[in-house]
């Protein structure tokens, strides 16, 4: 049977009127698992060997750059960004390298030294609060907050280096004072402008306002090559979208972390927003094979629990013991088409991030169900092995184990006076049948 054309078997209203919303060339994504992702209070500051790893991981991904910490926070923050920086100039990896700070010398020269021994560039993110609410908590006027943001570029520009100047709280922040702080940190050197959305209060139409109004900042000071970046966080559960729509207004650089983990409730998750980017038809042939392995590694060293129904890479995510459900994937794999059965029921497609559709066995399932375990693993189904399992799926409450089915087989080859074709029981029950 000839194949259909897609665009006749998929009709995608998520492109209706979408014309003239177009993200801007050259956008990237910002890593921020071993900053942000660590200040969660319920994870562990990894070993560097794992640090190691998920570094080589984003790299692998295309990611563009990665905050790899704050090394004026401690000797072991130092000594781990050192680390990192060396190996990945040892590797000669694409991953471009940033620290964070506040405005403050003190936290400024760490990041010039670590440049300095590793002989690599570092893109310094200098951050204080601009809110009003912050103001008035610590005391500032916004007088104090130009002269520190400024002295603390000096020193890193001085010592040859870039700057994206992050105003924290920028979604609650009065347009007036955010005009004099881009101005003051553009006129000292600053060629990145960071919106932080520090306690995910904003909603898309905020994202909206406050990108509009920074561009017309940046316009009207005649500067330009001012890059814009949106680091915001999940309170209100609008992170991933907000961060898809901060690009679509305009921002080149989006911040997230693996599983969204960081502050609270977190940040936007890097491999959903990845997912969506690939799945909008923004990231060409950018191979996210790898996106299972990044987050997986990530959850491990951080000492996470990945939630099993969550998007992508969550136990659930591709799996179904429902019996309509499996029957349309098996149909479609009878067709000898494998991007029909992994979209057939399937919104992600599974394959383009390195996963595939499982068909499991339950008190939902039907005959399709069974016939695809069973083939999946070589083994012969006749028409009684098929009905007993499924006899014994639908007397249960939950999904049968490999063990359970492979229970049933024994059972039935033994009354049979027949063994497992082509197939494989777990030992004790072969031993026992």
């Amino acid at each position: 049977m000839e194949k259909a054309n897609i665009s006749d078997l998929v009709y995608d209203w998520n492109e209706v009127e979408r014309k003239g919303r177009l993200i801007p060339k050259g956008f990237t994504f910002f890593d921020e698992t071993l900053r942000d992702g660590i200040q969660n209070p319920s994870v562990i500051d990894p070993c560097i060997e794992d640090k190691l790893v998920l570094v080589h991981l984003m790299d692998d991904l295309g990611i563009a750059a990665a905050d790899i910490g704050l090394p004026g926070a401690s000797k072991r923050a130092f000594d781990h960004c050192l680390r990192i920086c060396k190996e990945i100039v040892d590797n000669k990896l694409k991953l471009q390298v940033a620290c964070a700070g506040r405005t403050v010398t003190s936290d400024i020269t760490p990041m010039i030294e670590l440049s300095q021994r590793a002989g690599i560039p570092i893109e310094v993110y200098a951050f204080i609060g601009s809110s009003p609410i912050r103001q008035y908590t610590e005391e500032w006027d916004v007088s104090l907050i130009a002269k520190r943001s400024c002295e603390a570029i000096d020193v890193a520009v001085k010592a040859g280096l870039p700057v994206a100047y992050v105003t924290e709280d920028t979604t609650r922040s009065r347009p007036e004072v955010l005009t004099t702080l881009f101005r003051a940190a553009i006129d000292h050197g600053a060629t990145r402008i960071c919106l932080a959305d520090t306690v995910g209060h904003a909603t898309p139409d905020g994202v909206h306002n406050l990108i509009r109004f920074t561009k017309d900042v940046i316009i009207g000071l005649g500067a330009t090559n001012i890059g814009i970046d949106w680091h915001g966080h999940n309170d209100r559960g609008f992170a991933l979208e907000n961060a898809i729509w901060a690009l679509e207004f305009g921002a080149d650089r989006v911040h997230a972390t693996a599983l969204g983990i960081g502050e609270r409730v977190g940040n936007v998750a890097m491999e959903l927003l990845l997912m969506n980017m690939k799945l909008l038809g923004q990231l060409g042939d950018q191979d996210l094979t790898k996106l299972l392995e990044y987050v997986e590694t990530a959850a491990s060293a951080l000492g996470w629990h990945i939630p099993i129904n969550y998007p992508l890479v969550g136990r659930d995510a591709f799996r179904t013991a429902t019996g309509v459900h499996a029957a349309a994937i098996t149909k479609a794999l009878n067709k000898g088409d494998d991007w029909l059965a992994d979209r057939i029921y399937s919104g992600v497609p599974a394959g383009a991030f390195g996963r595939s559709q499982e068909i499991c066995i339950g008190f939902m399932s039907g005959a399709s169900n069974v016939n695809h375990w069973l083939r999946k693993r070589g083994i012969d189904g006749s028409e009684k092995l098929v009905q007993e399992i499924l006899a014994a799926a639908k007397s249960q409450d939950h999904i049968m184990t490999d063990e359970e089915v492979f229970k049933v087989i024994a059972r039935v080859n033994s009354e049979n006076g027949s063994t497992v074709v082509g197939g494989e029981a777990p030992r004790k029950i072969a031993s026992s049948s």
